[in-house]
């Protein structure tokens, strides 16, 4: 069989690979969205095809989890006549719609931006509809339409030689750890996808799972292979540390920007617990992202894929995420009016690395307000705004405004989904290094690559690839 890596290389987003078997049958990893991927309207219109492989000769997709570097491209797949089922975990398609539906309405807000007469209008619609840079609600609809869902560690066959396992990861609701079985000439060969693997005592969230079995090629991802966490406080303990120094010892502003699907999640539950359980003044919180708190709904209606802590808080609570002072913001208008809240307050907005959402707006009107503290609470890729924050950027340009940045900026990793170096070579460290004949390394920085590939030598591991776009695999 060959393995061809189309996203995720060298990078950390826009996971997807290509598992192409002998017999023919073409297999697709992830199906994700390249999150630096940026259109030039300046450029010729061409018909090119939006993948680098032909669609409509795939015939099974597999997704690790919902995320949008993980699943956005999906609708294109099938508006480029991919004509299949994406198999995934149920929590799994339930977060996908929200996150593909939210994205086709994005969309339709750049169609619409581009409508007009003007010829620099002209140009930027047919390079959105001709090019084929997005997708809308219809294609989205057809995709839904194919998801089939598979319950965690049952071996499925999806063809006559092949099989696929679903084991918990532990990063996300319904995230998965793909396992992929298949016989040729009489030899059976095993894959594993890692997907994003999750770390320990999360909140909300399942431990990655321990019953790894070993197989014969894994592909890693490296999101954090160069460090560990930082923090080793609790999350109630780091976050009531901020709050009581940014809104109570003075009359502050604390944003947090996050992202809708597992984060806020995260925020709100431990919120929750510092309220209900520590005697935590309530300060009023804005939950301001109409995806979050759809995706709060799939949370709280999958309570049994959650971890025991979660469940018995639910069973003694009534609620994961309801406390007194917490307002979810569903209009725009509402979303701006915040500006005008004069008491001291949270606000929880999308998106996390600050690279579109209405988080951008709250941060351009509190970024000169030295009352103000913005933290960051996970990863963000390199030239977003997150990134520039967290790198201590003295000024920022938001929708071609230059502001100076005198809000206190702060950050911590206790609220990060991804585990970090020590997971994941515990996480490799299921296989035997006699057994697995190669390691690829994925969905990383290349430093970053380049130390955990060190770190695995060190540890035994031999035949350690780091793939570039496009790079080919005989297995």
């Amino acid at each position: 069989m060959k393995l061809t890596f189309w996203g995720a290389t060298r990078q950390v987003t826009g996971s997807m690979y290509l598992l192409e078997l002998d017999d023919e049958f073409k297999i697709l990893i992830d199906c994700g969205r390249n999150m630096g991927r940026e259109v030039d309207y300046t450029q010729p219109v061409t018909n090119k095809a939006f993948f680098p492989f032909e669609a409509s000769q795939v015939n099974l997709v597999l997704l690790t989890h919902a995320h949008i570097d993980h699943s956005g491209n999906i609708p294109m797949l099938y508006r480029e006549g991919y004509e299949g089922q994406v198999l995934c975990t149920s929590a799994t398609a339930d977060l996908t719609s929200l996150l593909l539906y939210d994205a086709a309405n994005l969309n339709l807000k750049k169609v619409k931006q581009a409508e007009g007469d003007s010829n620099k209008k002209k140009k930027k619609m047919d390079r959105l509809l001709i090019k084929g840079d997005l997708y809308l609600q219809k294609d989205v609809e057809d995709a839904m339409a194919n998801f089939v869902t598979l319950q965690f560690h049952r071996r499925f066959r999806i063809a006559d030689n092949a099989w696929v396992t679903f084991i918990p990861a532990g990063h996300l609701l319904g995230a998965a750890h793909i396992i992929v079985e298949v016989q040729e000439n009489g030899v059976m060969k095993s894959i594993c996808f890692s997907g994003d693997i999750g770390r320990k005592d999360y909140p909300l969230h399942i431990d990655p799972s321990s019953e790894i079995p070993e197989v014969d090629y894994l592909l890693c991802e490296t999101t954090y292979g160069g460090r560990l966490h930082e923090d080793k406080k609790t999350p109630e303990d780091a976050l009531a540390e901020i709050i009581q120094r940014t809104c109570i010892d003075i009359p502050g502003r604390l944003i947090i920007p996050a992202f809708s699907i597992g984060r806020t999640q995260a925020l709100l539950y431990t919120l929750n617990r510092l309220y209900s359980e520590k005697g935590f003044k309530p300060i009023k919180v804005f939950s301001d992202s109409p995806l979050a708190y759809a995706s709060t709904k799939v949370y709280q209606k999958n309570l049994k894929q959650l971890n025991k802590e979660a469940r018995d808080f639910q069973e003694e609570n009534d609620s994961l995420f309801d406390f007194e002072n917490l307002q979810y913001i569903q209009s725009e208008k509402s979303s701006k009016a915040i500006s005008n809240y004069a008491e001291p307050c949270i606000i929880i907005s999308a998106s996390g690395m600050i690279s579109g959402g209405r988080v951008e707006q709250h941060i351009a009107a509190n970024i000169n307000n030295v009352y103000c503290t913005i933290l960051l609470v996970g990863y963000s890729s390199e030239g977003t705004l997150g990134w520039r924050l967290m790198n201590g950027q003295k000024s920022l340009k938001i929708k071609d405004v230059e502001y100076q940045v005198l809000a206190n900026v702060e950050k911590i990793d206790i609220f990060s989904g991804h585990g970090d170096q020590a997971d994941l070579l515990n996480f490799v460290k299921k296989q035997s290094p006699k057994k697995l004949k190669k390691v690829f390394l994925i969905h990383g920085e290349e430093e970053s690559m380049n130390t955990f590939k060190d770190l695995l030598e060190n540890e035994g591991f031999a035949n350690i690839e780091i793939p570039e776009m496009g790079q080919e695999y005989i297995l």
